[in-house]
């Protein structure tokens, strides 16, 4: 039986998003909760579990150590940005990459103890993304109400059942799994967040180009003037466009950094292929985090897609290379 693992405790936006990768990467498969809470389903019949995680990088230390088939992780959320966490996680643990991403609506419900009322609420217990989320609503909703950060939505339901705090600003999720009250549901500062999550697993069979797809690296450059410039002719020259760029520091010194990128493209394009090659011979390393279809936010039926120019299509680069071996050729007779 294969562990699918997830950012938890049951209940998180990431356990919703595990249960949608797993039926679109392993669709043949069967999938259910951890063996010890099948409610009777008969753990024979079930090939994937999906298990909750304390952090994102204790998951990936199970998957490196082929403890755990694949992680599912937050990457980015469209107020709040990238989830500095899951990056460096990606760093630190040995490679793993991602095979598939989906993107999901971010509505939050507010659960309390049962029986209490908003007004007898002193502090909401949540992740510090979910907080800035709906800063506005509790300013408004909550006023006397102190925000307490925990390591996930679904942890902050757990702070609320102990008695660690009145209430938890959640996943809508959460409701289903915990014996607490909705207080609100459907809230959220911005109407239309999203938060994008990734399937990664140890490195091996990519998934095949769709026409749309997202190829992502990790980049760690020398410290000198225009380095990063450099890298970027690097994918413009040959039509590769950069949709991300996220610095980090390396940890190493005050001010080094390496650069989490994204890229339109598979790396079965040749063009993508040589960019690539191009940002590792400039780069002190270059770690490869996966090309995998790219996912459309809710309400989006078709990819927006920039097109490349036709001199760097797989055509163009083909019979360039069939020219220079001519010349070779040539030379040598």
């Amino acid at each position: 039986m294969r562990r699918i693992l997830y950012l938890g405790p049951e209940g998180t936006f990431t356990e919703q998003a595990a249960r949608t990768l797993v039926s679109r990467v392993y669709p043949d498969s069967t999938f259910g909760a951890d063996p010890t809470a099948l409610s009777g389903q008969a753990r024979s019949d079930v090939d994937l579990i999906l298990e909750p995680a304390v952090t994102v990088r204790a998951a990936m230390v199970e998957v490196s150590a082929g403890r755990a088939e694949a992680v599912v992780a937050p990457v980015e959320n469209s107020v709040e940005g990238s989830v500095p966490a899951t990056l460096d996680a990606l760093v630190a643990a040995d490679p793993i990459v991602a095979v598939a991403e989906t993107v999901l609506p971010v509505r939050f419900s507010v659960l309390a103890a049962p029986g209490m009322t908003a007004e007898q609420v002193r502090t909401v217990a949540t992740h510090p993304h979910a907080a800035a989320q709906v800063r506005e609503w509790l300013a408004r909703e909550l006023p006397d109400a102190v925000v307490v950060s925990t390591t996930s939505t679904a942890a902050a339901a757990v702070e609320v059942l102990a008695g660690r705090a009145d209430a938890a600003v959640t996943a809508p999720l959460a409701a289903e799994r915990y014996a607490l009250d909705v207080l609100a549901a459907d809230v959220a500062d911005v109407r239309d967040a999203v938060t994008s999550f990734r399937l990664l697993r140890l490195p091996g069979r990519m998934p095949e180009p769709t026409g749309v797809d997202r190829t992502s690296l990790v980049v760690t450059v020398d410290d000198r003037i225009g380095t990063l410039a450099d890298l970027l002719t690097e994918l413009a020259t040959r039509g590769v466009n950069l949709t991300r760029i996220e610095s980090r520091p390396t940890r190493s010194r005050l001010g080094s950094y390496r650069f989490f990128l994204d890229l339109d493209g598979h790396l079965a394009e040749r063009r993508v292929a040589d960019a690539v090659a191009a940002l590792r011979r400039r780069s002190q390393e270059v770690r490869f985090l996966g090309s995998f279809p790219r996912a459309l936010p809710s309400g989006c039926a078709v990819a927006a897609v920039i097109s490349p120019p036709e001199s760097v299509s797989d055509a163009a680069f083909a019979d360039a290379a069939a020219w220079v071996q001519s010349l070779q050729e040539r030379s040598r007779a």
